[in-house]
Formats: structure tokens, sequence, C-alpha cells
């Protein structure tokens, strides 16, 4: 533990750190400023850790050293608190937590640089499944998969080339010799200039020159822009197609099915298209993504020797050990109730799989049967082709149609109606039954208690010499019993004579109900049909009525416009016919105006003029340039010369003034 104390605080002290601190200091600092100096070692490796936690929530700076924890791929010691302990001291700034941390970080600040500046780009973009359905988003993500692999490629070359060990003397080598290309060149074009500047009109010519290569490039701008533009066109028509595929299939599935069928099968769809989403999709996302974190996890690991393969193996060997006793020990502690829950989830699993496999089978069929469509409509469309109009029913035949299904719908009502009535006879006739027996059952309770008053008794033990008696006795309790049963049916019979015509009388009643109900459920479809063909109606007119009015708007904005462009093309025509005017009246000296072509002309002249002068004046000034140079060097020569014949001239005249005045001191002192 000291050394690695002693390890941190000595590479805290050196750059980038530059802290200052011994052990004693160290290990007394508070727990928030062991997690500021976790951030400033993060910003040593990524400069976005360069924050101050003091200005961040707890949440946010645990959410980022997580984050950059795992980015650098770092693994607590076995020895230490599990993830969720983990978590905790990172967030309270444990000692425990922080000082392995930060030896190893200290320990790894090139290779952690390099991974932290790889993962900036390496690490994809998780896109949910239901965005990645559309075509533009599903375009762009690959070409970002694109440009990840990219990276990849020219992060490989520039590693290659950083180990390859090009020395310093080759790089001064081949900048020593492309610098003598470069006089060299320069002194070819010197030679160019100097013999162009011999010929005549050679700016001209300079400046066709440059025209040309800006043309040139300007054509090639343009011849870019073309591909790119087909290229656009190319993918847009692509679309269009794909679009018009759609439109089409969604017409041919909406031309022979109703309404209620259309929306059984959206229902159906939609129930296949959650269990999907909600049940399928997370789940295969789930083992994908564990599958691709498990192969990070590989990849990001260092390469393992034979040792710690070895060690790898015996942990596994020990890991399957354990797992076996622990399931012999909970085979052998299972009771009946964790039997039943086991029985139950396998039940449940097996269901869960069947459900999969059912969903499987259906997307198959869901495939096949849109081939199917496809090839129906292929086919549909190559017989309408070689028939050359589409076959309808005839006028007759859909009359004809129409009256068998009228009176099929009649019987089907009659039909109907006699099901109805025999329900409710039915539904009489089982009330009846029940009770009657009821009170069969009370009959035999009587019958019971007749049997307990007089003696009768089913038993073995009875003797012999009694049989007599009680078969007597037996006889006569038959006898009331039936005579009460015959009593019952009579009552029964009564009762159902003096029903019969409140039955007849709610037979009609019955089928009146029946009537005025079907009637309802027609007037109700009728209202209902009536209904959505008037909103659809009058959602046609709406859009109409808005198509038209901005077709309105439109108009008028163009004739305004039109309007405008013929005011300006009149203007325009007018001066051209003035200038024509003009240009025929122009050989008539007696008119004193110019057409303003001449006018154009003239100042053409004055110009070419102008610059001809200004060409001369800038060839004499280029011939005398030297000569100018030389007499202002000459003049600067000479003006330095004066001033300096001032400068003696004064400086003599102070020592004359001097001497003047010391001779009348000794003449003064002589007297």
């Amino acid at each position: 533990m000291n050394e690695q104390l002693k390890f941190i605080v000595e590479q805290l002290n050196k750059e980038p750190f530059c802290k200052g601190l011994n052990l004693f200091s160290f290990d007394s600092l508070e727990p928030l400023q062991l997690l500021q100096l976790l951030t400033d070692v993060l910003a040593a490796i990524d400069n976005k850790h360069n924050v101050d936690i003091r200005e961040e929530s707890v949440e946010q700076t645990t959410v980022r050293m997580l984050g950059a924890l795992q980015v650098l791929n770092y693994r607590p010691p076995e020895t230490g608190p599990d993830v969720a302990g983990f978590r905790q001291g990172l967030i309270h700034g444990d000692k425990s937590v922080l000082h392995p941390l930060l030896a190893w970080l200290l320990a790894r600040v090139p290779q952690l640089q390099k991974r932290a500046y790889l993962a900036r780009y390496l690490l994809r973009i998780e896109i949910p499944y239901e965005y990645m359905q559309d075509e533009d988003v599903a375009q762009i993500y690959s070409q970002y998969e694109e440009l990840v692999e990219q990276f990849k490629v020219q992060h490989k070359k520039y590693d290659k080339l950083k180990e390859s060990g090009i020395s310093v003397a080759d790089i001064r080598k081949d900048i020593q010799a492309m610098e003598e290309e470069k006089d060299q060149l320069t002194q070819r074009v010197e030679k160019l200039k100097n013999r162009v500047k011999v010929m005549e009109d050679h700016d001209q010519m300079l400046e066709t020159v440059r025209k040309l290569h800006t043309e040139k490039e300007r054509s090639e701008n343009l011849a870019q822009q073309q591909f790119e533009q087909r290229n656009q066109l190319m993918h847009i028509e692509q679309k269009l197609q794909r679009v018009q595929q759609r439109l089409g299939t969604l017409r041919q599935a909406s031309s022979d099915t109703t309404p209620d069928g259309i929306l059984h099968r959206m229902e159906q769809e939609t129930q296949l298209t959650a269990y999907l989403v909600k049940e399928r999709v997370p789940g295969d996302l789930g083992i994908i993504r564990g599958e691709v974190q498990d192969l990070q996890k590989v990849l990001a690991e260092p390469a393992m020797c034979q040792v710690d393969v070895a060690k790898i193996e015996d942990k596994i060997q020990e890991a399957d050990r354990v797992v076996a006793q622990l399931a012999g020990r909970r085979m052998s502690s299972n009771t009946s109730s964790d039997n039943n829950i086991l029985l139950l989830r396998q039940q449940v699993a097996i269901l869960i799989r069947k459900k999969a496999e059912k969903v499987e089978e259906l997307q198959l069929l869901h495939e096949h049967r849109a081939g199917l469509e496809k090839q129906s409509a292929k086919r549909k469309k190559h017989v309408l082709k070689l028939e050359g109009h589409e076959q309808r029913p005839r006028e007759d035949e859909i009359k004809s149609y129409v009256e068998k299904m009228r009176t099929k719908k009649s019987l089907f009502k009659r039909h109907q109606q006699k099901l109805s009535s025999l329900h409710a006879e039915c539904g009489v006739l089982a009330r009846t039954e029940e009770v009657l027996k009821q009170r069969l059952a009370a009959v035999m309770a009587n019958v019971k208690t007749l049997k307990v008053e007089r003696g009768v008794h089913d038993s073995d033990d009875i003797e012999k010499e009694e049989e007599s008696g009680i078969d007597n006795v037996q006889e006569g309790v038959h006898a009331d019993t039936a005579a009460m049963v015959q009593q019952l049916q009579k009552l029964v019979q009564k009762k159902k004579n003096d029903l019969a015509p409140q039955i007849k009388e709610l037979r009609p009643l019955r089928q009146r109900h029946q009537d005025m109900v079907m009637q309802h459920k027609d007037k109700k479809a009728l209202y209902q049909s009536c209904a959505a063909g008037l909103e659809s109606n009058r959602s046609l007119l709406e859009q109409e009525v808005k198509c038209l009015c901005e077709e309105v708007s439109k108009s008028e904005s163009q004739y305004h416009l039109l309007n405008s462009k013929i005011k300006l093309v009149d203007h325009q025509l007018q001066r051209a016919n003035d200038e024509v005017k003009a240009y025929a009246s122009s050989s008539d000296p007696n008119e004193g105006k110019s057409s303003i072509r001449e006018q154009y002309n003239k100042i053409i002249m004055e110009q070419e003029m102008l610059g001809k002068k200004l060409r001369e004046q800038q060839k004499t000034v280029r011939e005398r340039h030297s000569q100018g140079l030389q007499q202002v060097q000459m003049w600067q020569d000479l003006a330095s010369l004066l001033e300096c014949k001032a400068r003696c001239i004064e400086r003599k005249d102070r020592l004359l003034e001097m001497r003047r005045a010391v001779s009348t001191d000794e003449e003064r002192f002589v007297l």
C-alpha cells in the first residue's frame, strides 16, 4: 500500500500535474479534493474532463466518471468491493476505491490517451430500431459506419508510418532537394518572363491565359456539380419507383377488399408488429448487445499469454464445480411447491418457444403471401395487356346478384326468427324441468320423514318375523307417494294450461322485438355508412377548396409577376426602338443626336487611347526607373554633403566667436 501511495505522489509531482504533494499531505486529502484530483488526471487523458466538480452536481460527476472509466476499460480489483460498492465509494470519495484507480490511471497515461482519442471516433452511436426503419436514417447511418471504417484504416496507416522510424535527416534532405527544385523553377519562370516581355501585347496574353485557367477550373466545378446532380436525380428516381411500387401494391390490396376486411387485417398486422416490437425485437437486441459487449471486452483486453489462459481455465473449472454443488443442494432441498413452480416455468418456457416459432412461421407466411401477391399482380397486368381491356361484370349480372342476396337475406331473417322462438321455448322448458326436480326432491324428503315416523328402516338387522308387517307398511307408503305424484302432475298440467295463452301472446312480441332489433341494426349501419360517406365527401371538398384557393393565389402572384415583366419588356423594347431610330438618323449630319452604340464606341476608343498612353508612360517609367533611382541617390548624397558643410561652417563660426571673445578679454586685461 505504501509503495502504491509513493508511486501516486511521484507521478502527481511530475509534469503535467506538478501538485507538489508528499505522502502526509496526499493521505490527508478530503474526499472532494480526491475527486477533483481524479478529475485532473482524467483531464490529462481527455480534455473534456477539465471541469471543476464544485460547479456540477453529484449525479453529473458520477455519470461522467463512470462513462470515462467504461471507455478506458477500467476493472476494479478483485479484492475490493463489488460493483455497487465501487460506485458508492466513487461517489463518496473513498480512499480504498480512489487510490487503486489513480495508480492504474497514472501507470498507463499514454495508452489511455490514445484509447480516449480513438473512443471519440470509434464508439458507435446507438439508434433505436424503429428509427432505423427510415431509409434516410439508415443511409446516413451506413455512411457513418463507412467513415468509421475509413478512420480505422487511416489510423492504422498512421501507426505504421509512426513505427517505420523515418529519420529527420532524410526529411531534411527531401526538403533541401525540393527547395533546390523550387529555385530552379523560379529561375526558369524568370527566363520565360523575360522572353515574353519582348513580345508585343504580352500583358493581354497573360490575362488571356489567366482567364483560360479560371474557365477550366469553372468547367471542372460545373462537371462535378453535374455529376452530383445526376447522382441525386438517380436516387430520387429510385425513391420515386419504390413509392410508386408501394402505391401500386396498396391500390391492388385495397381494390378487392372490404373496409371490415382491411380493418381486420390491419389489426392483425398491428398485433404482430406490437409483439415483434415489444417482445421479440428487444430480446434479440439484448442478445446482440450482450454479444457485442463481450466482443468489445475481449478486444479491449490486452494480449494474454499461456499462463493467463491457464488461470482463466482454472477459474472456469472452479466456477463449474461450485455451480454443480449449488445445483445438487437445490435439488436435495426442493419441496413440492418448488417442483410445481419448476414445472410451471418449464411450461411457460415451452409456450414462449412455441409462440416464437409460430411468429416466425407467420412472418414466413406473410413474406410468401407478399410474393404471391406480386406474382398475381404481374400476371394480371400481363393478362390485361394481352386482352387489351379489363373484364368487368355486366349490368344484368349485377342485378341478378343483388336479387339473390335480397332473397337470401329475407330467408336468413325468417330462420333467425324461428331459431329465437325455439331458444325461448327451450328456456321455458328448462325452467319447468328445474321446478319439477325441486318438487320431486321435496316429495322424496317427505317420503323419508314418513318412513322414519312409521318405523321403516333399510337395515339388515330386522328380524325375519317382522318382514310381513313391514311389507304392508311399505305398500301403503308407496300408494301414498303415487297419489301425491299424480296430484303434482295434475297441478303442473293446470299451471301449463294457464300459462299457454300468455306464452302465445309472448311469441309474437318476441318476434316483433327481434324484427325491431334487426331494423335498428340496419338503420344504424345505413346511418354510419351515410355519415362516413358524407364525412369523406366533406374532407374531399375541403381539400379541393384549399387546392383551388392555393391555385388562385399562385395565379394572382403569377399574373402580377407577368405584368411587371411585360412592363419591363415594353420599356426595353422602347429603348431598342429609340436606339434603332438614333442609329438610322446618325447618317444625317443635321441630326444632333447620337446613338448609344456610337456613344459606347466613342468611350471605348477613348479608353483604348488612354490605355495606350498609360502603357507608354509605364514603359518610359520602367526605362527611366534605374536612372531615377541613381539621381535620387545622388541628390541625397548632395543633400548630406551640404548639411555636413553647413554644420562645418556653423562650427567654424562658433570657434571664431569664441576666439574673438578670448581676444577681447586679453585686451581688457592688458589695459
